[in-house]
């Protein structure tokens, strides 16, 4: 199964030319290849992220949405970590306000 999973980027920066980021998946923290969605993305933005490479910028209601299907898969046992994924990046939604 290919999945992306939405992130909200924590900082931008250049590494040797390559735009790179570190990028919050509820809690879990991994820098992350921006090159594709540079000139659209800040800090604060979510992105779509599928192995290691951001493929696209979301809004903040399609990352909630996102996580919320997430959650909803993870009812299958071998899915655990998708469900303490879902979970940890939905709190923030859930508590009023985004991450």
């Amino acid at each position: 199964m290919c999945l992306g999973i939405p992130g909200r980027i924590l900082d931008l920066r250049d590494e040797a030319g390559l735009a790179m980021g570190e990028v919050d998946f509820g809690g879990v923290r991994r820098d992350v290849c921006l090159a594709y969605v540079a000139d659209q993305v800040k800090p604060g933005d979510y992105v779509v992220v599928h192995v290691g490479f951001a493929i696209s910028r979301v809004d903040e209601e399609e990352a909630r949405r996102t996580f919320e299907s997430l959650r909803a898969m993870s009812q299958l046992e071998e899915l655990d970590w998708m469900r303490e994924t879902a979970d940890a990046s939905l709190r923030p939604f859930e508590q009023g306000g985004a991450p």
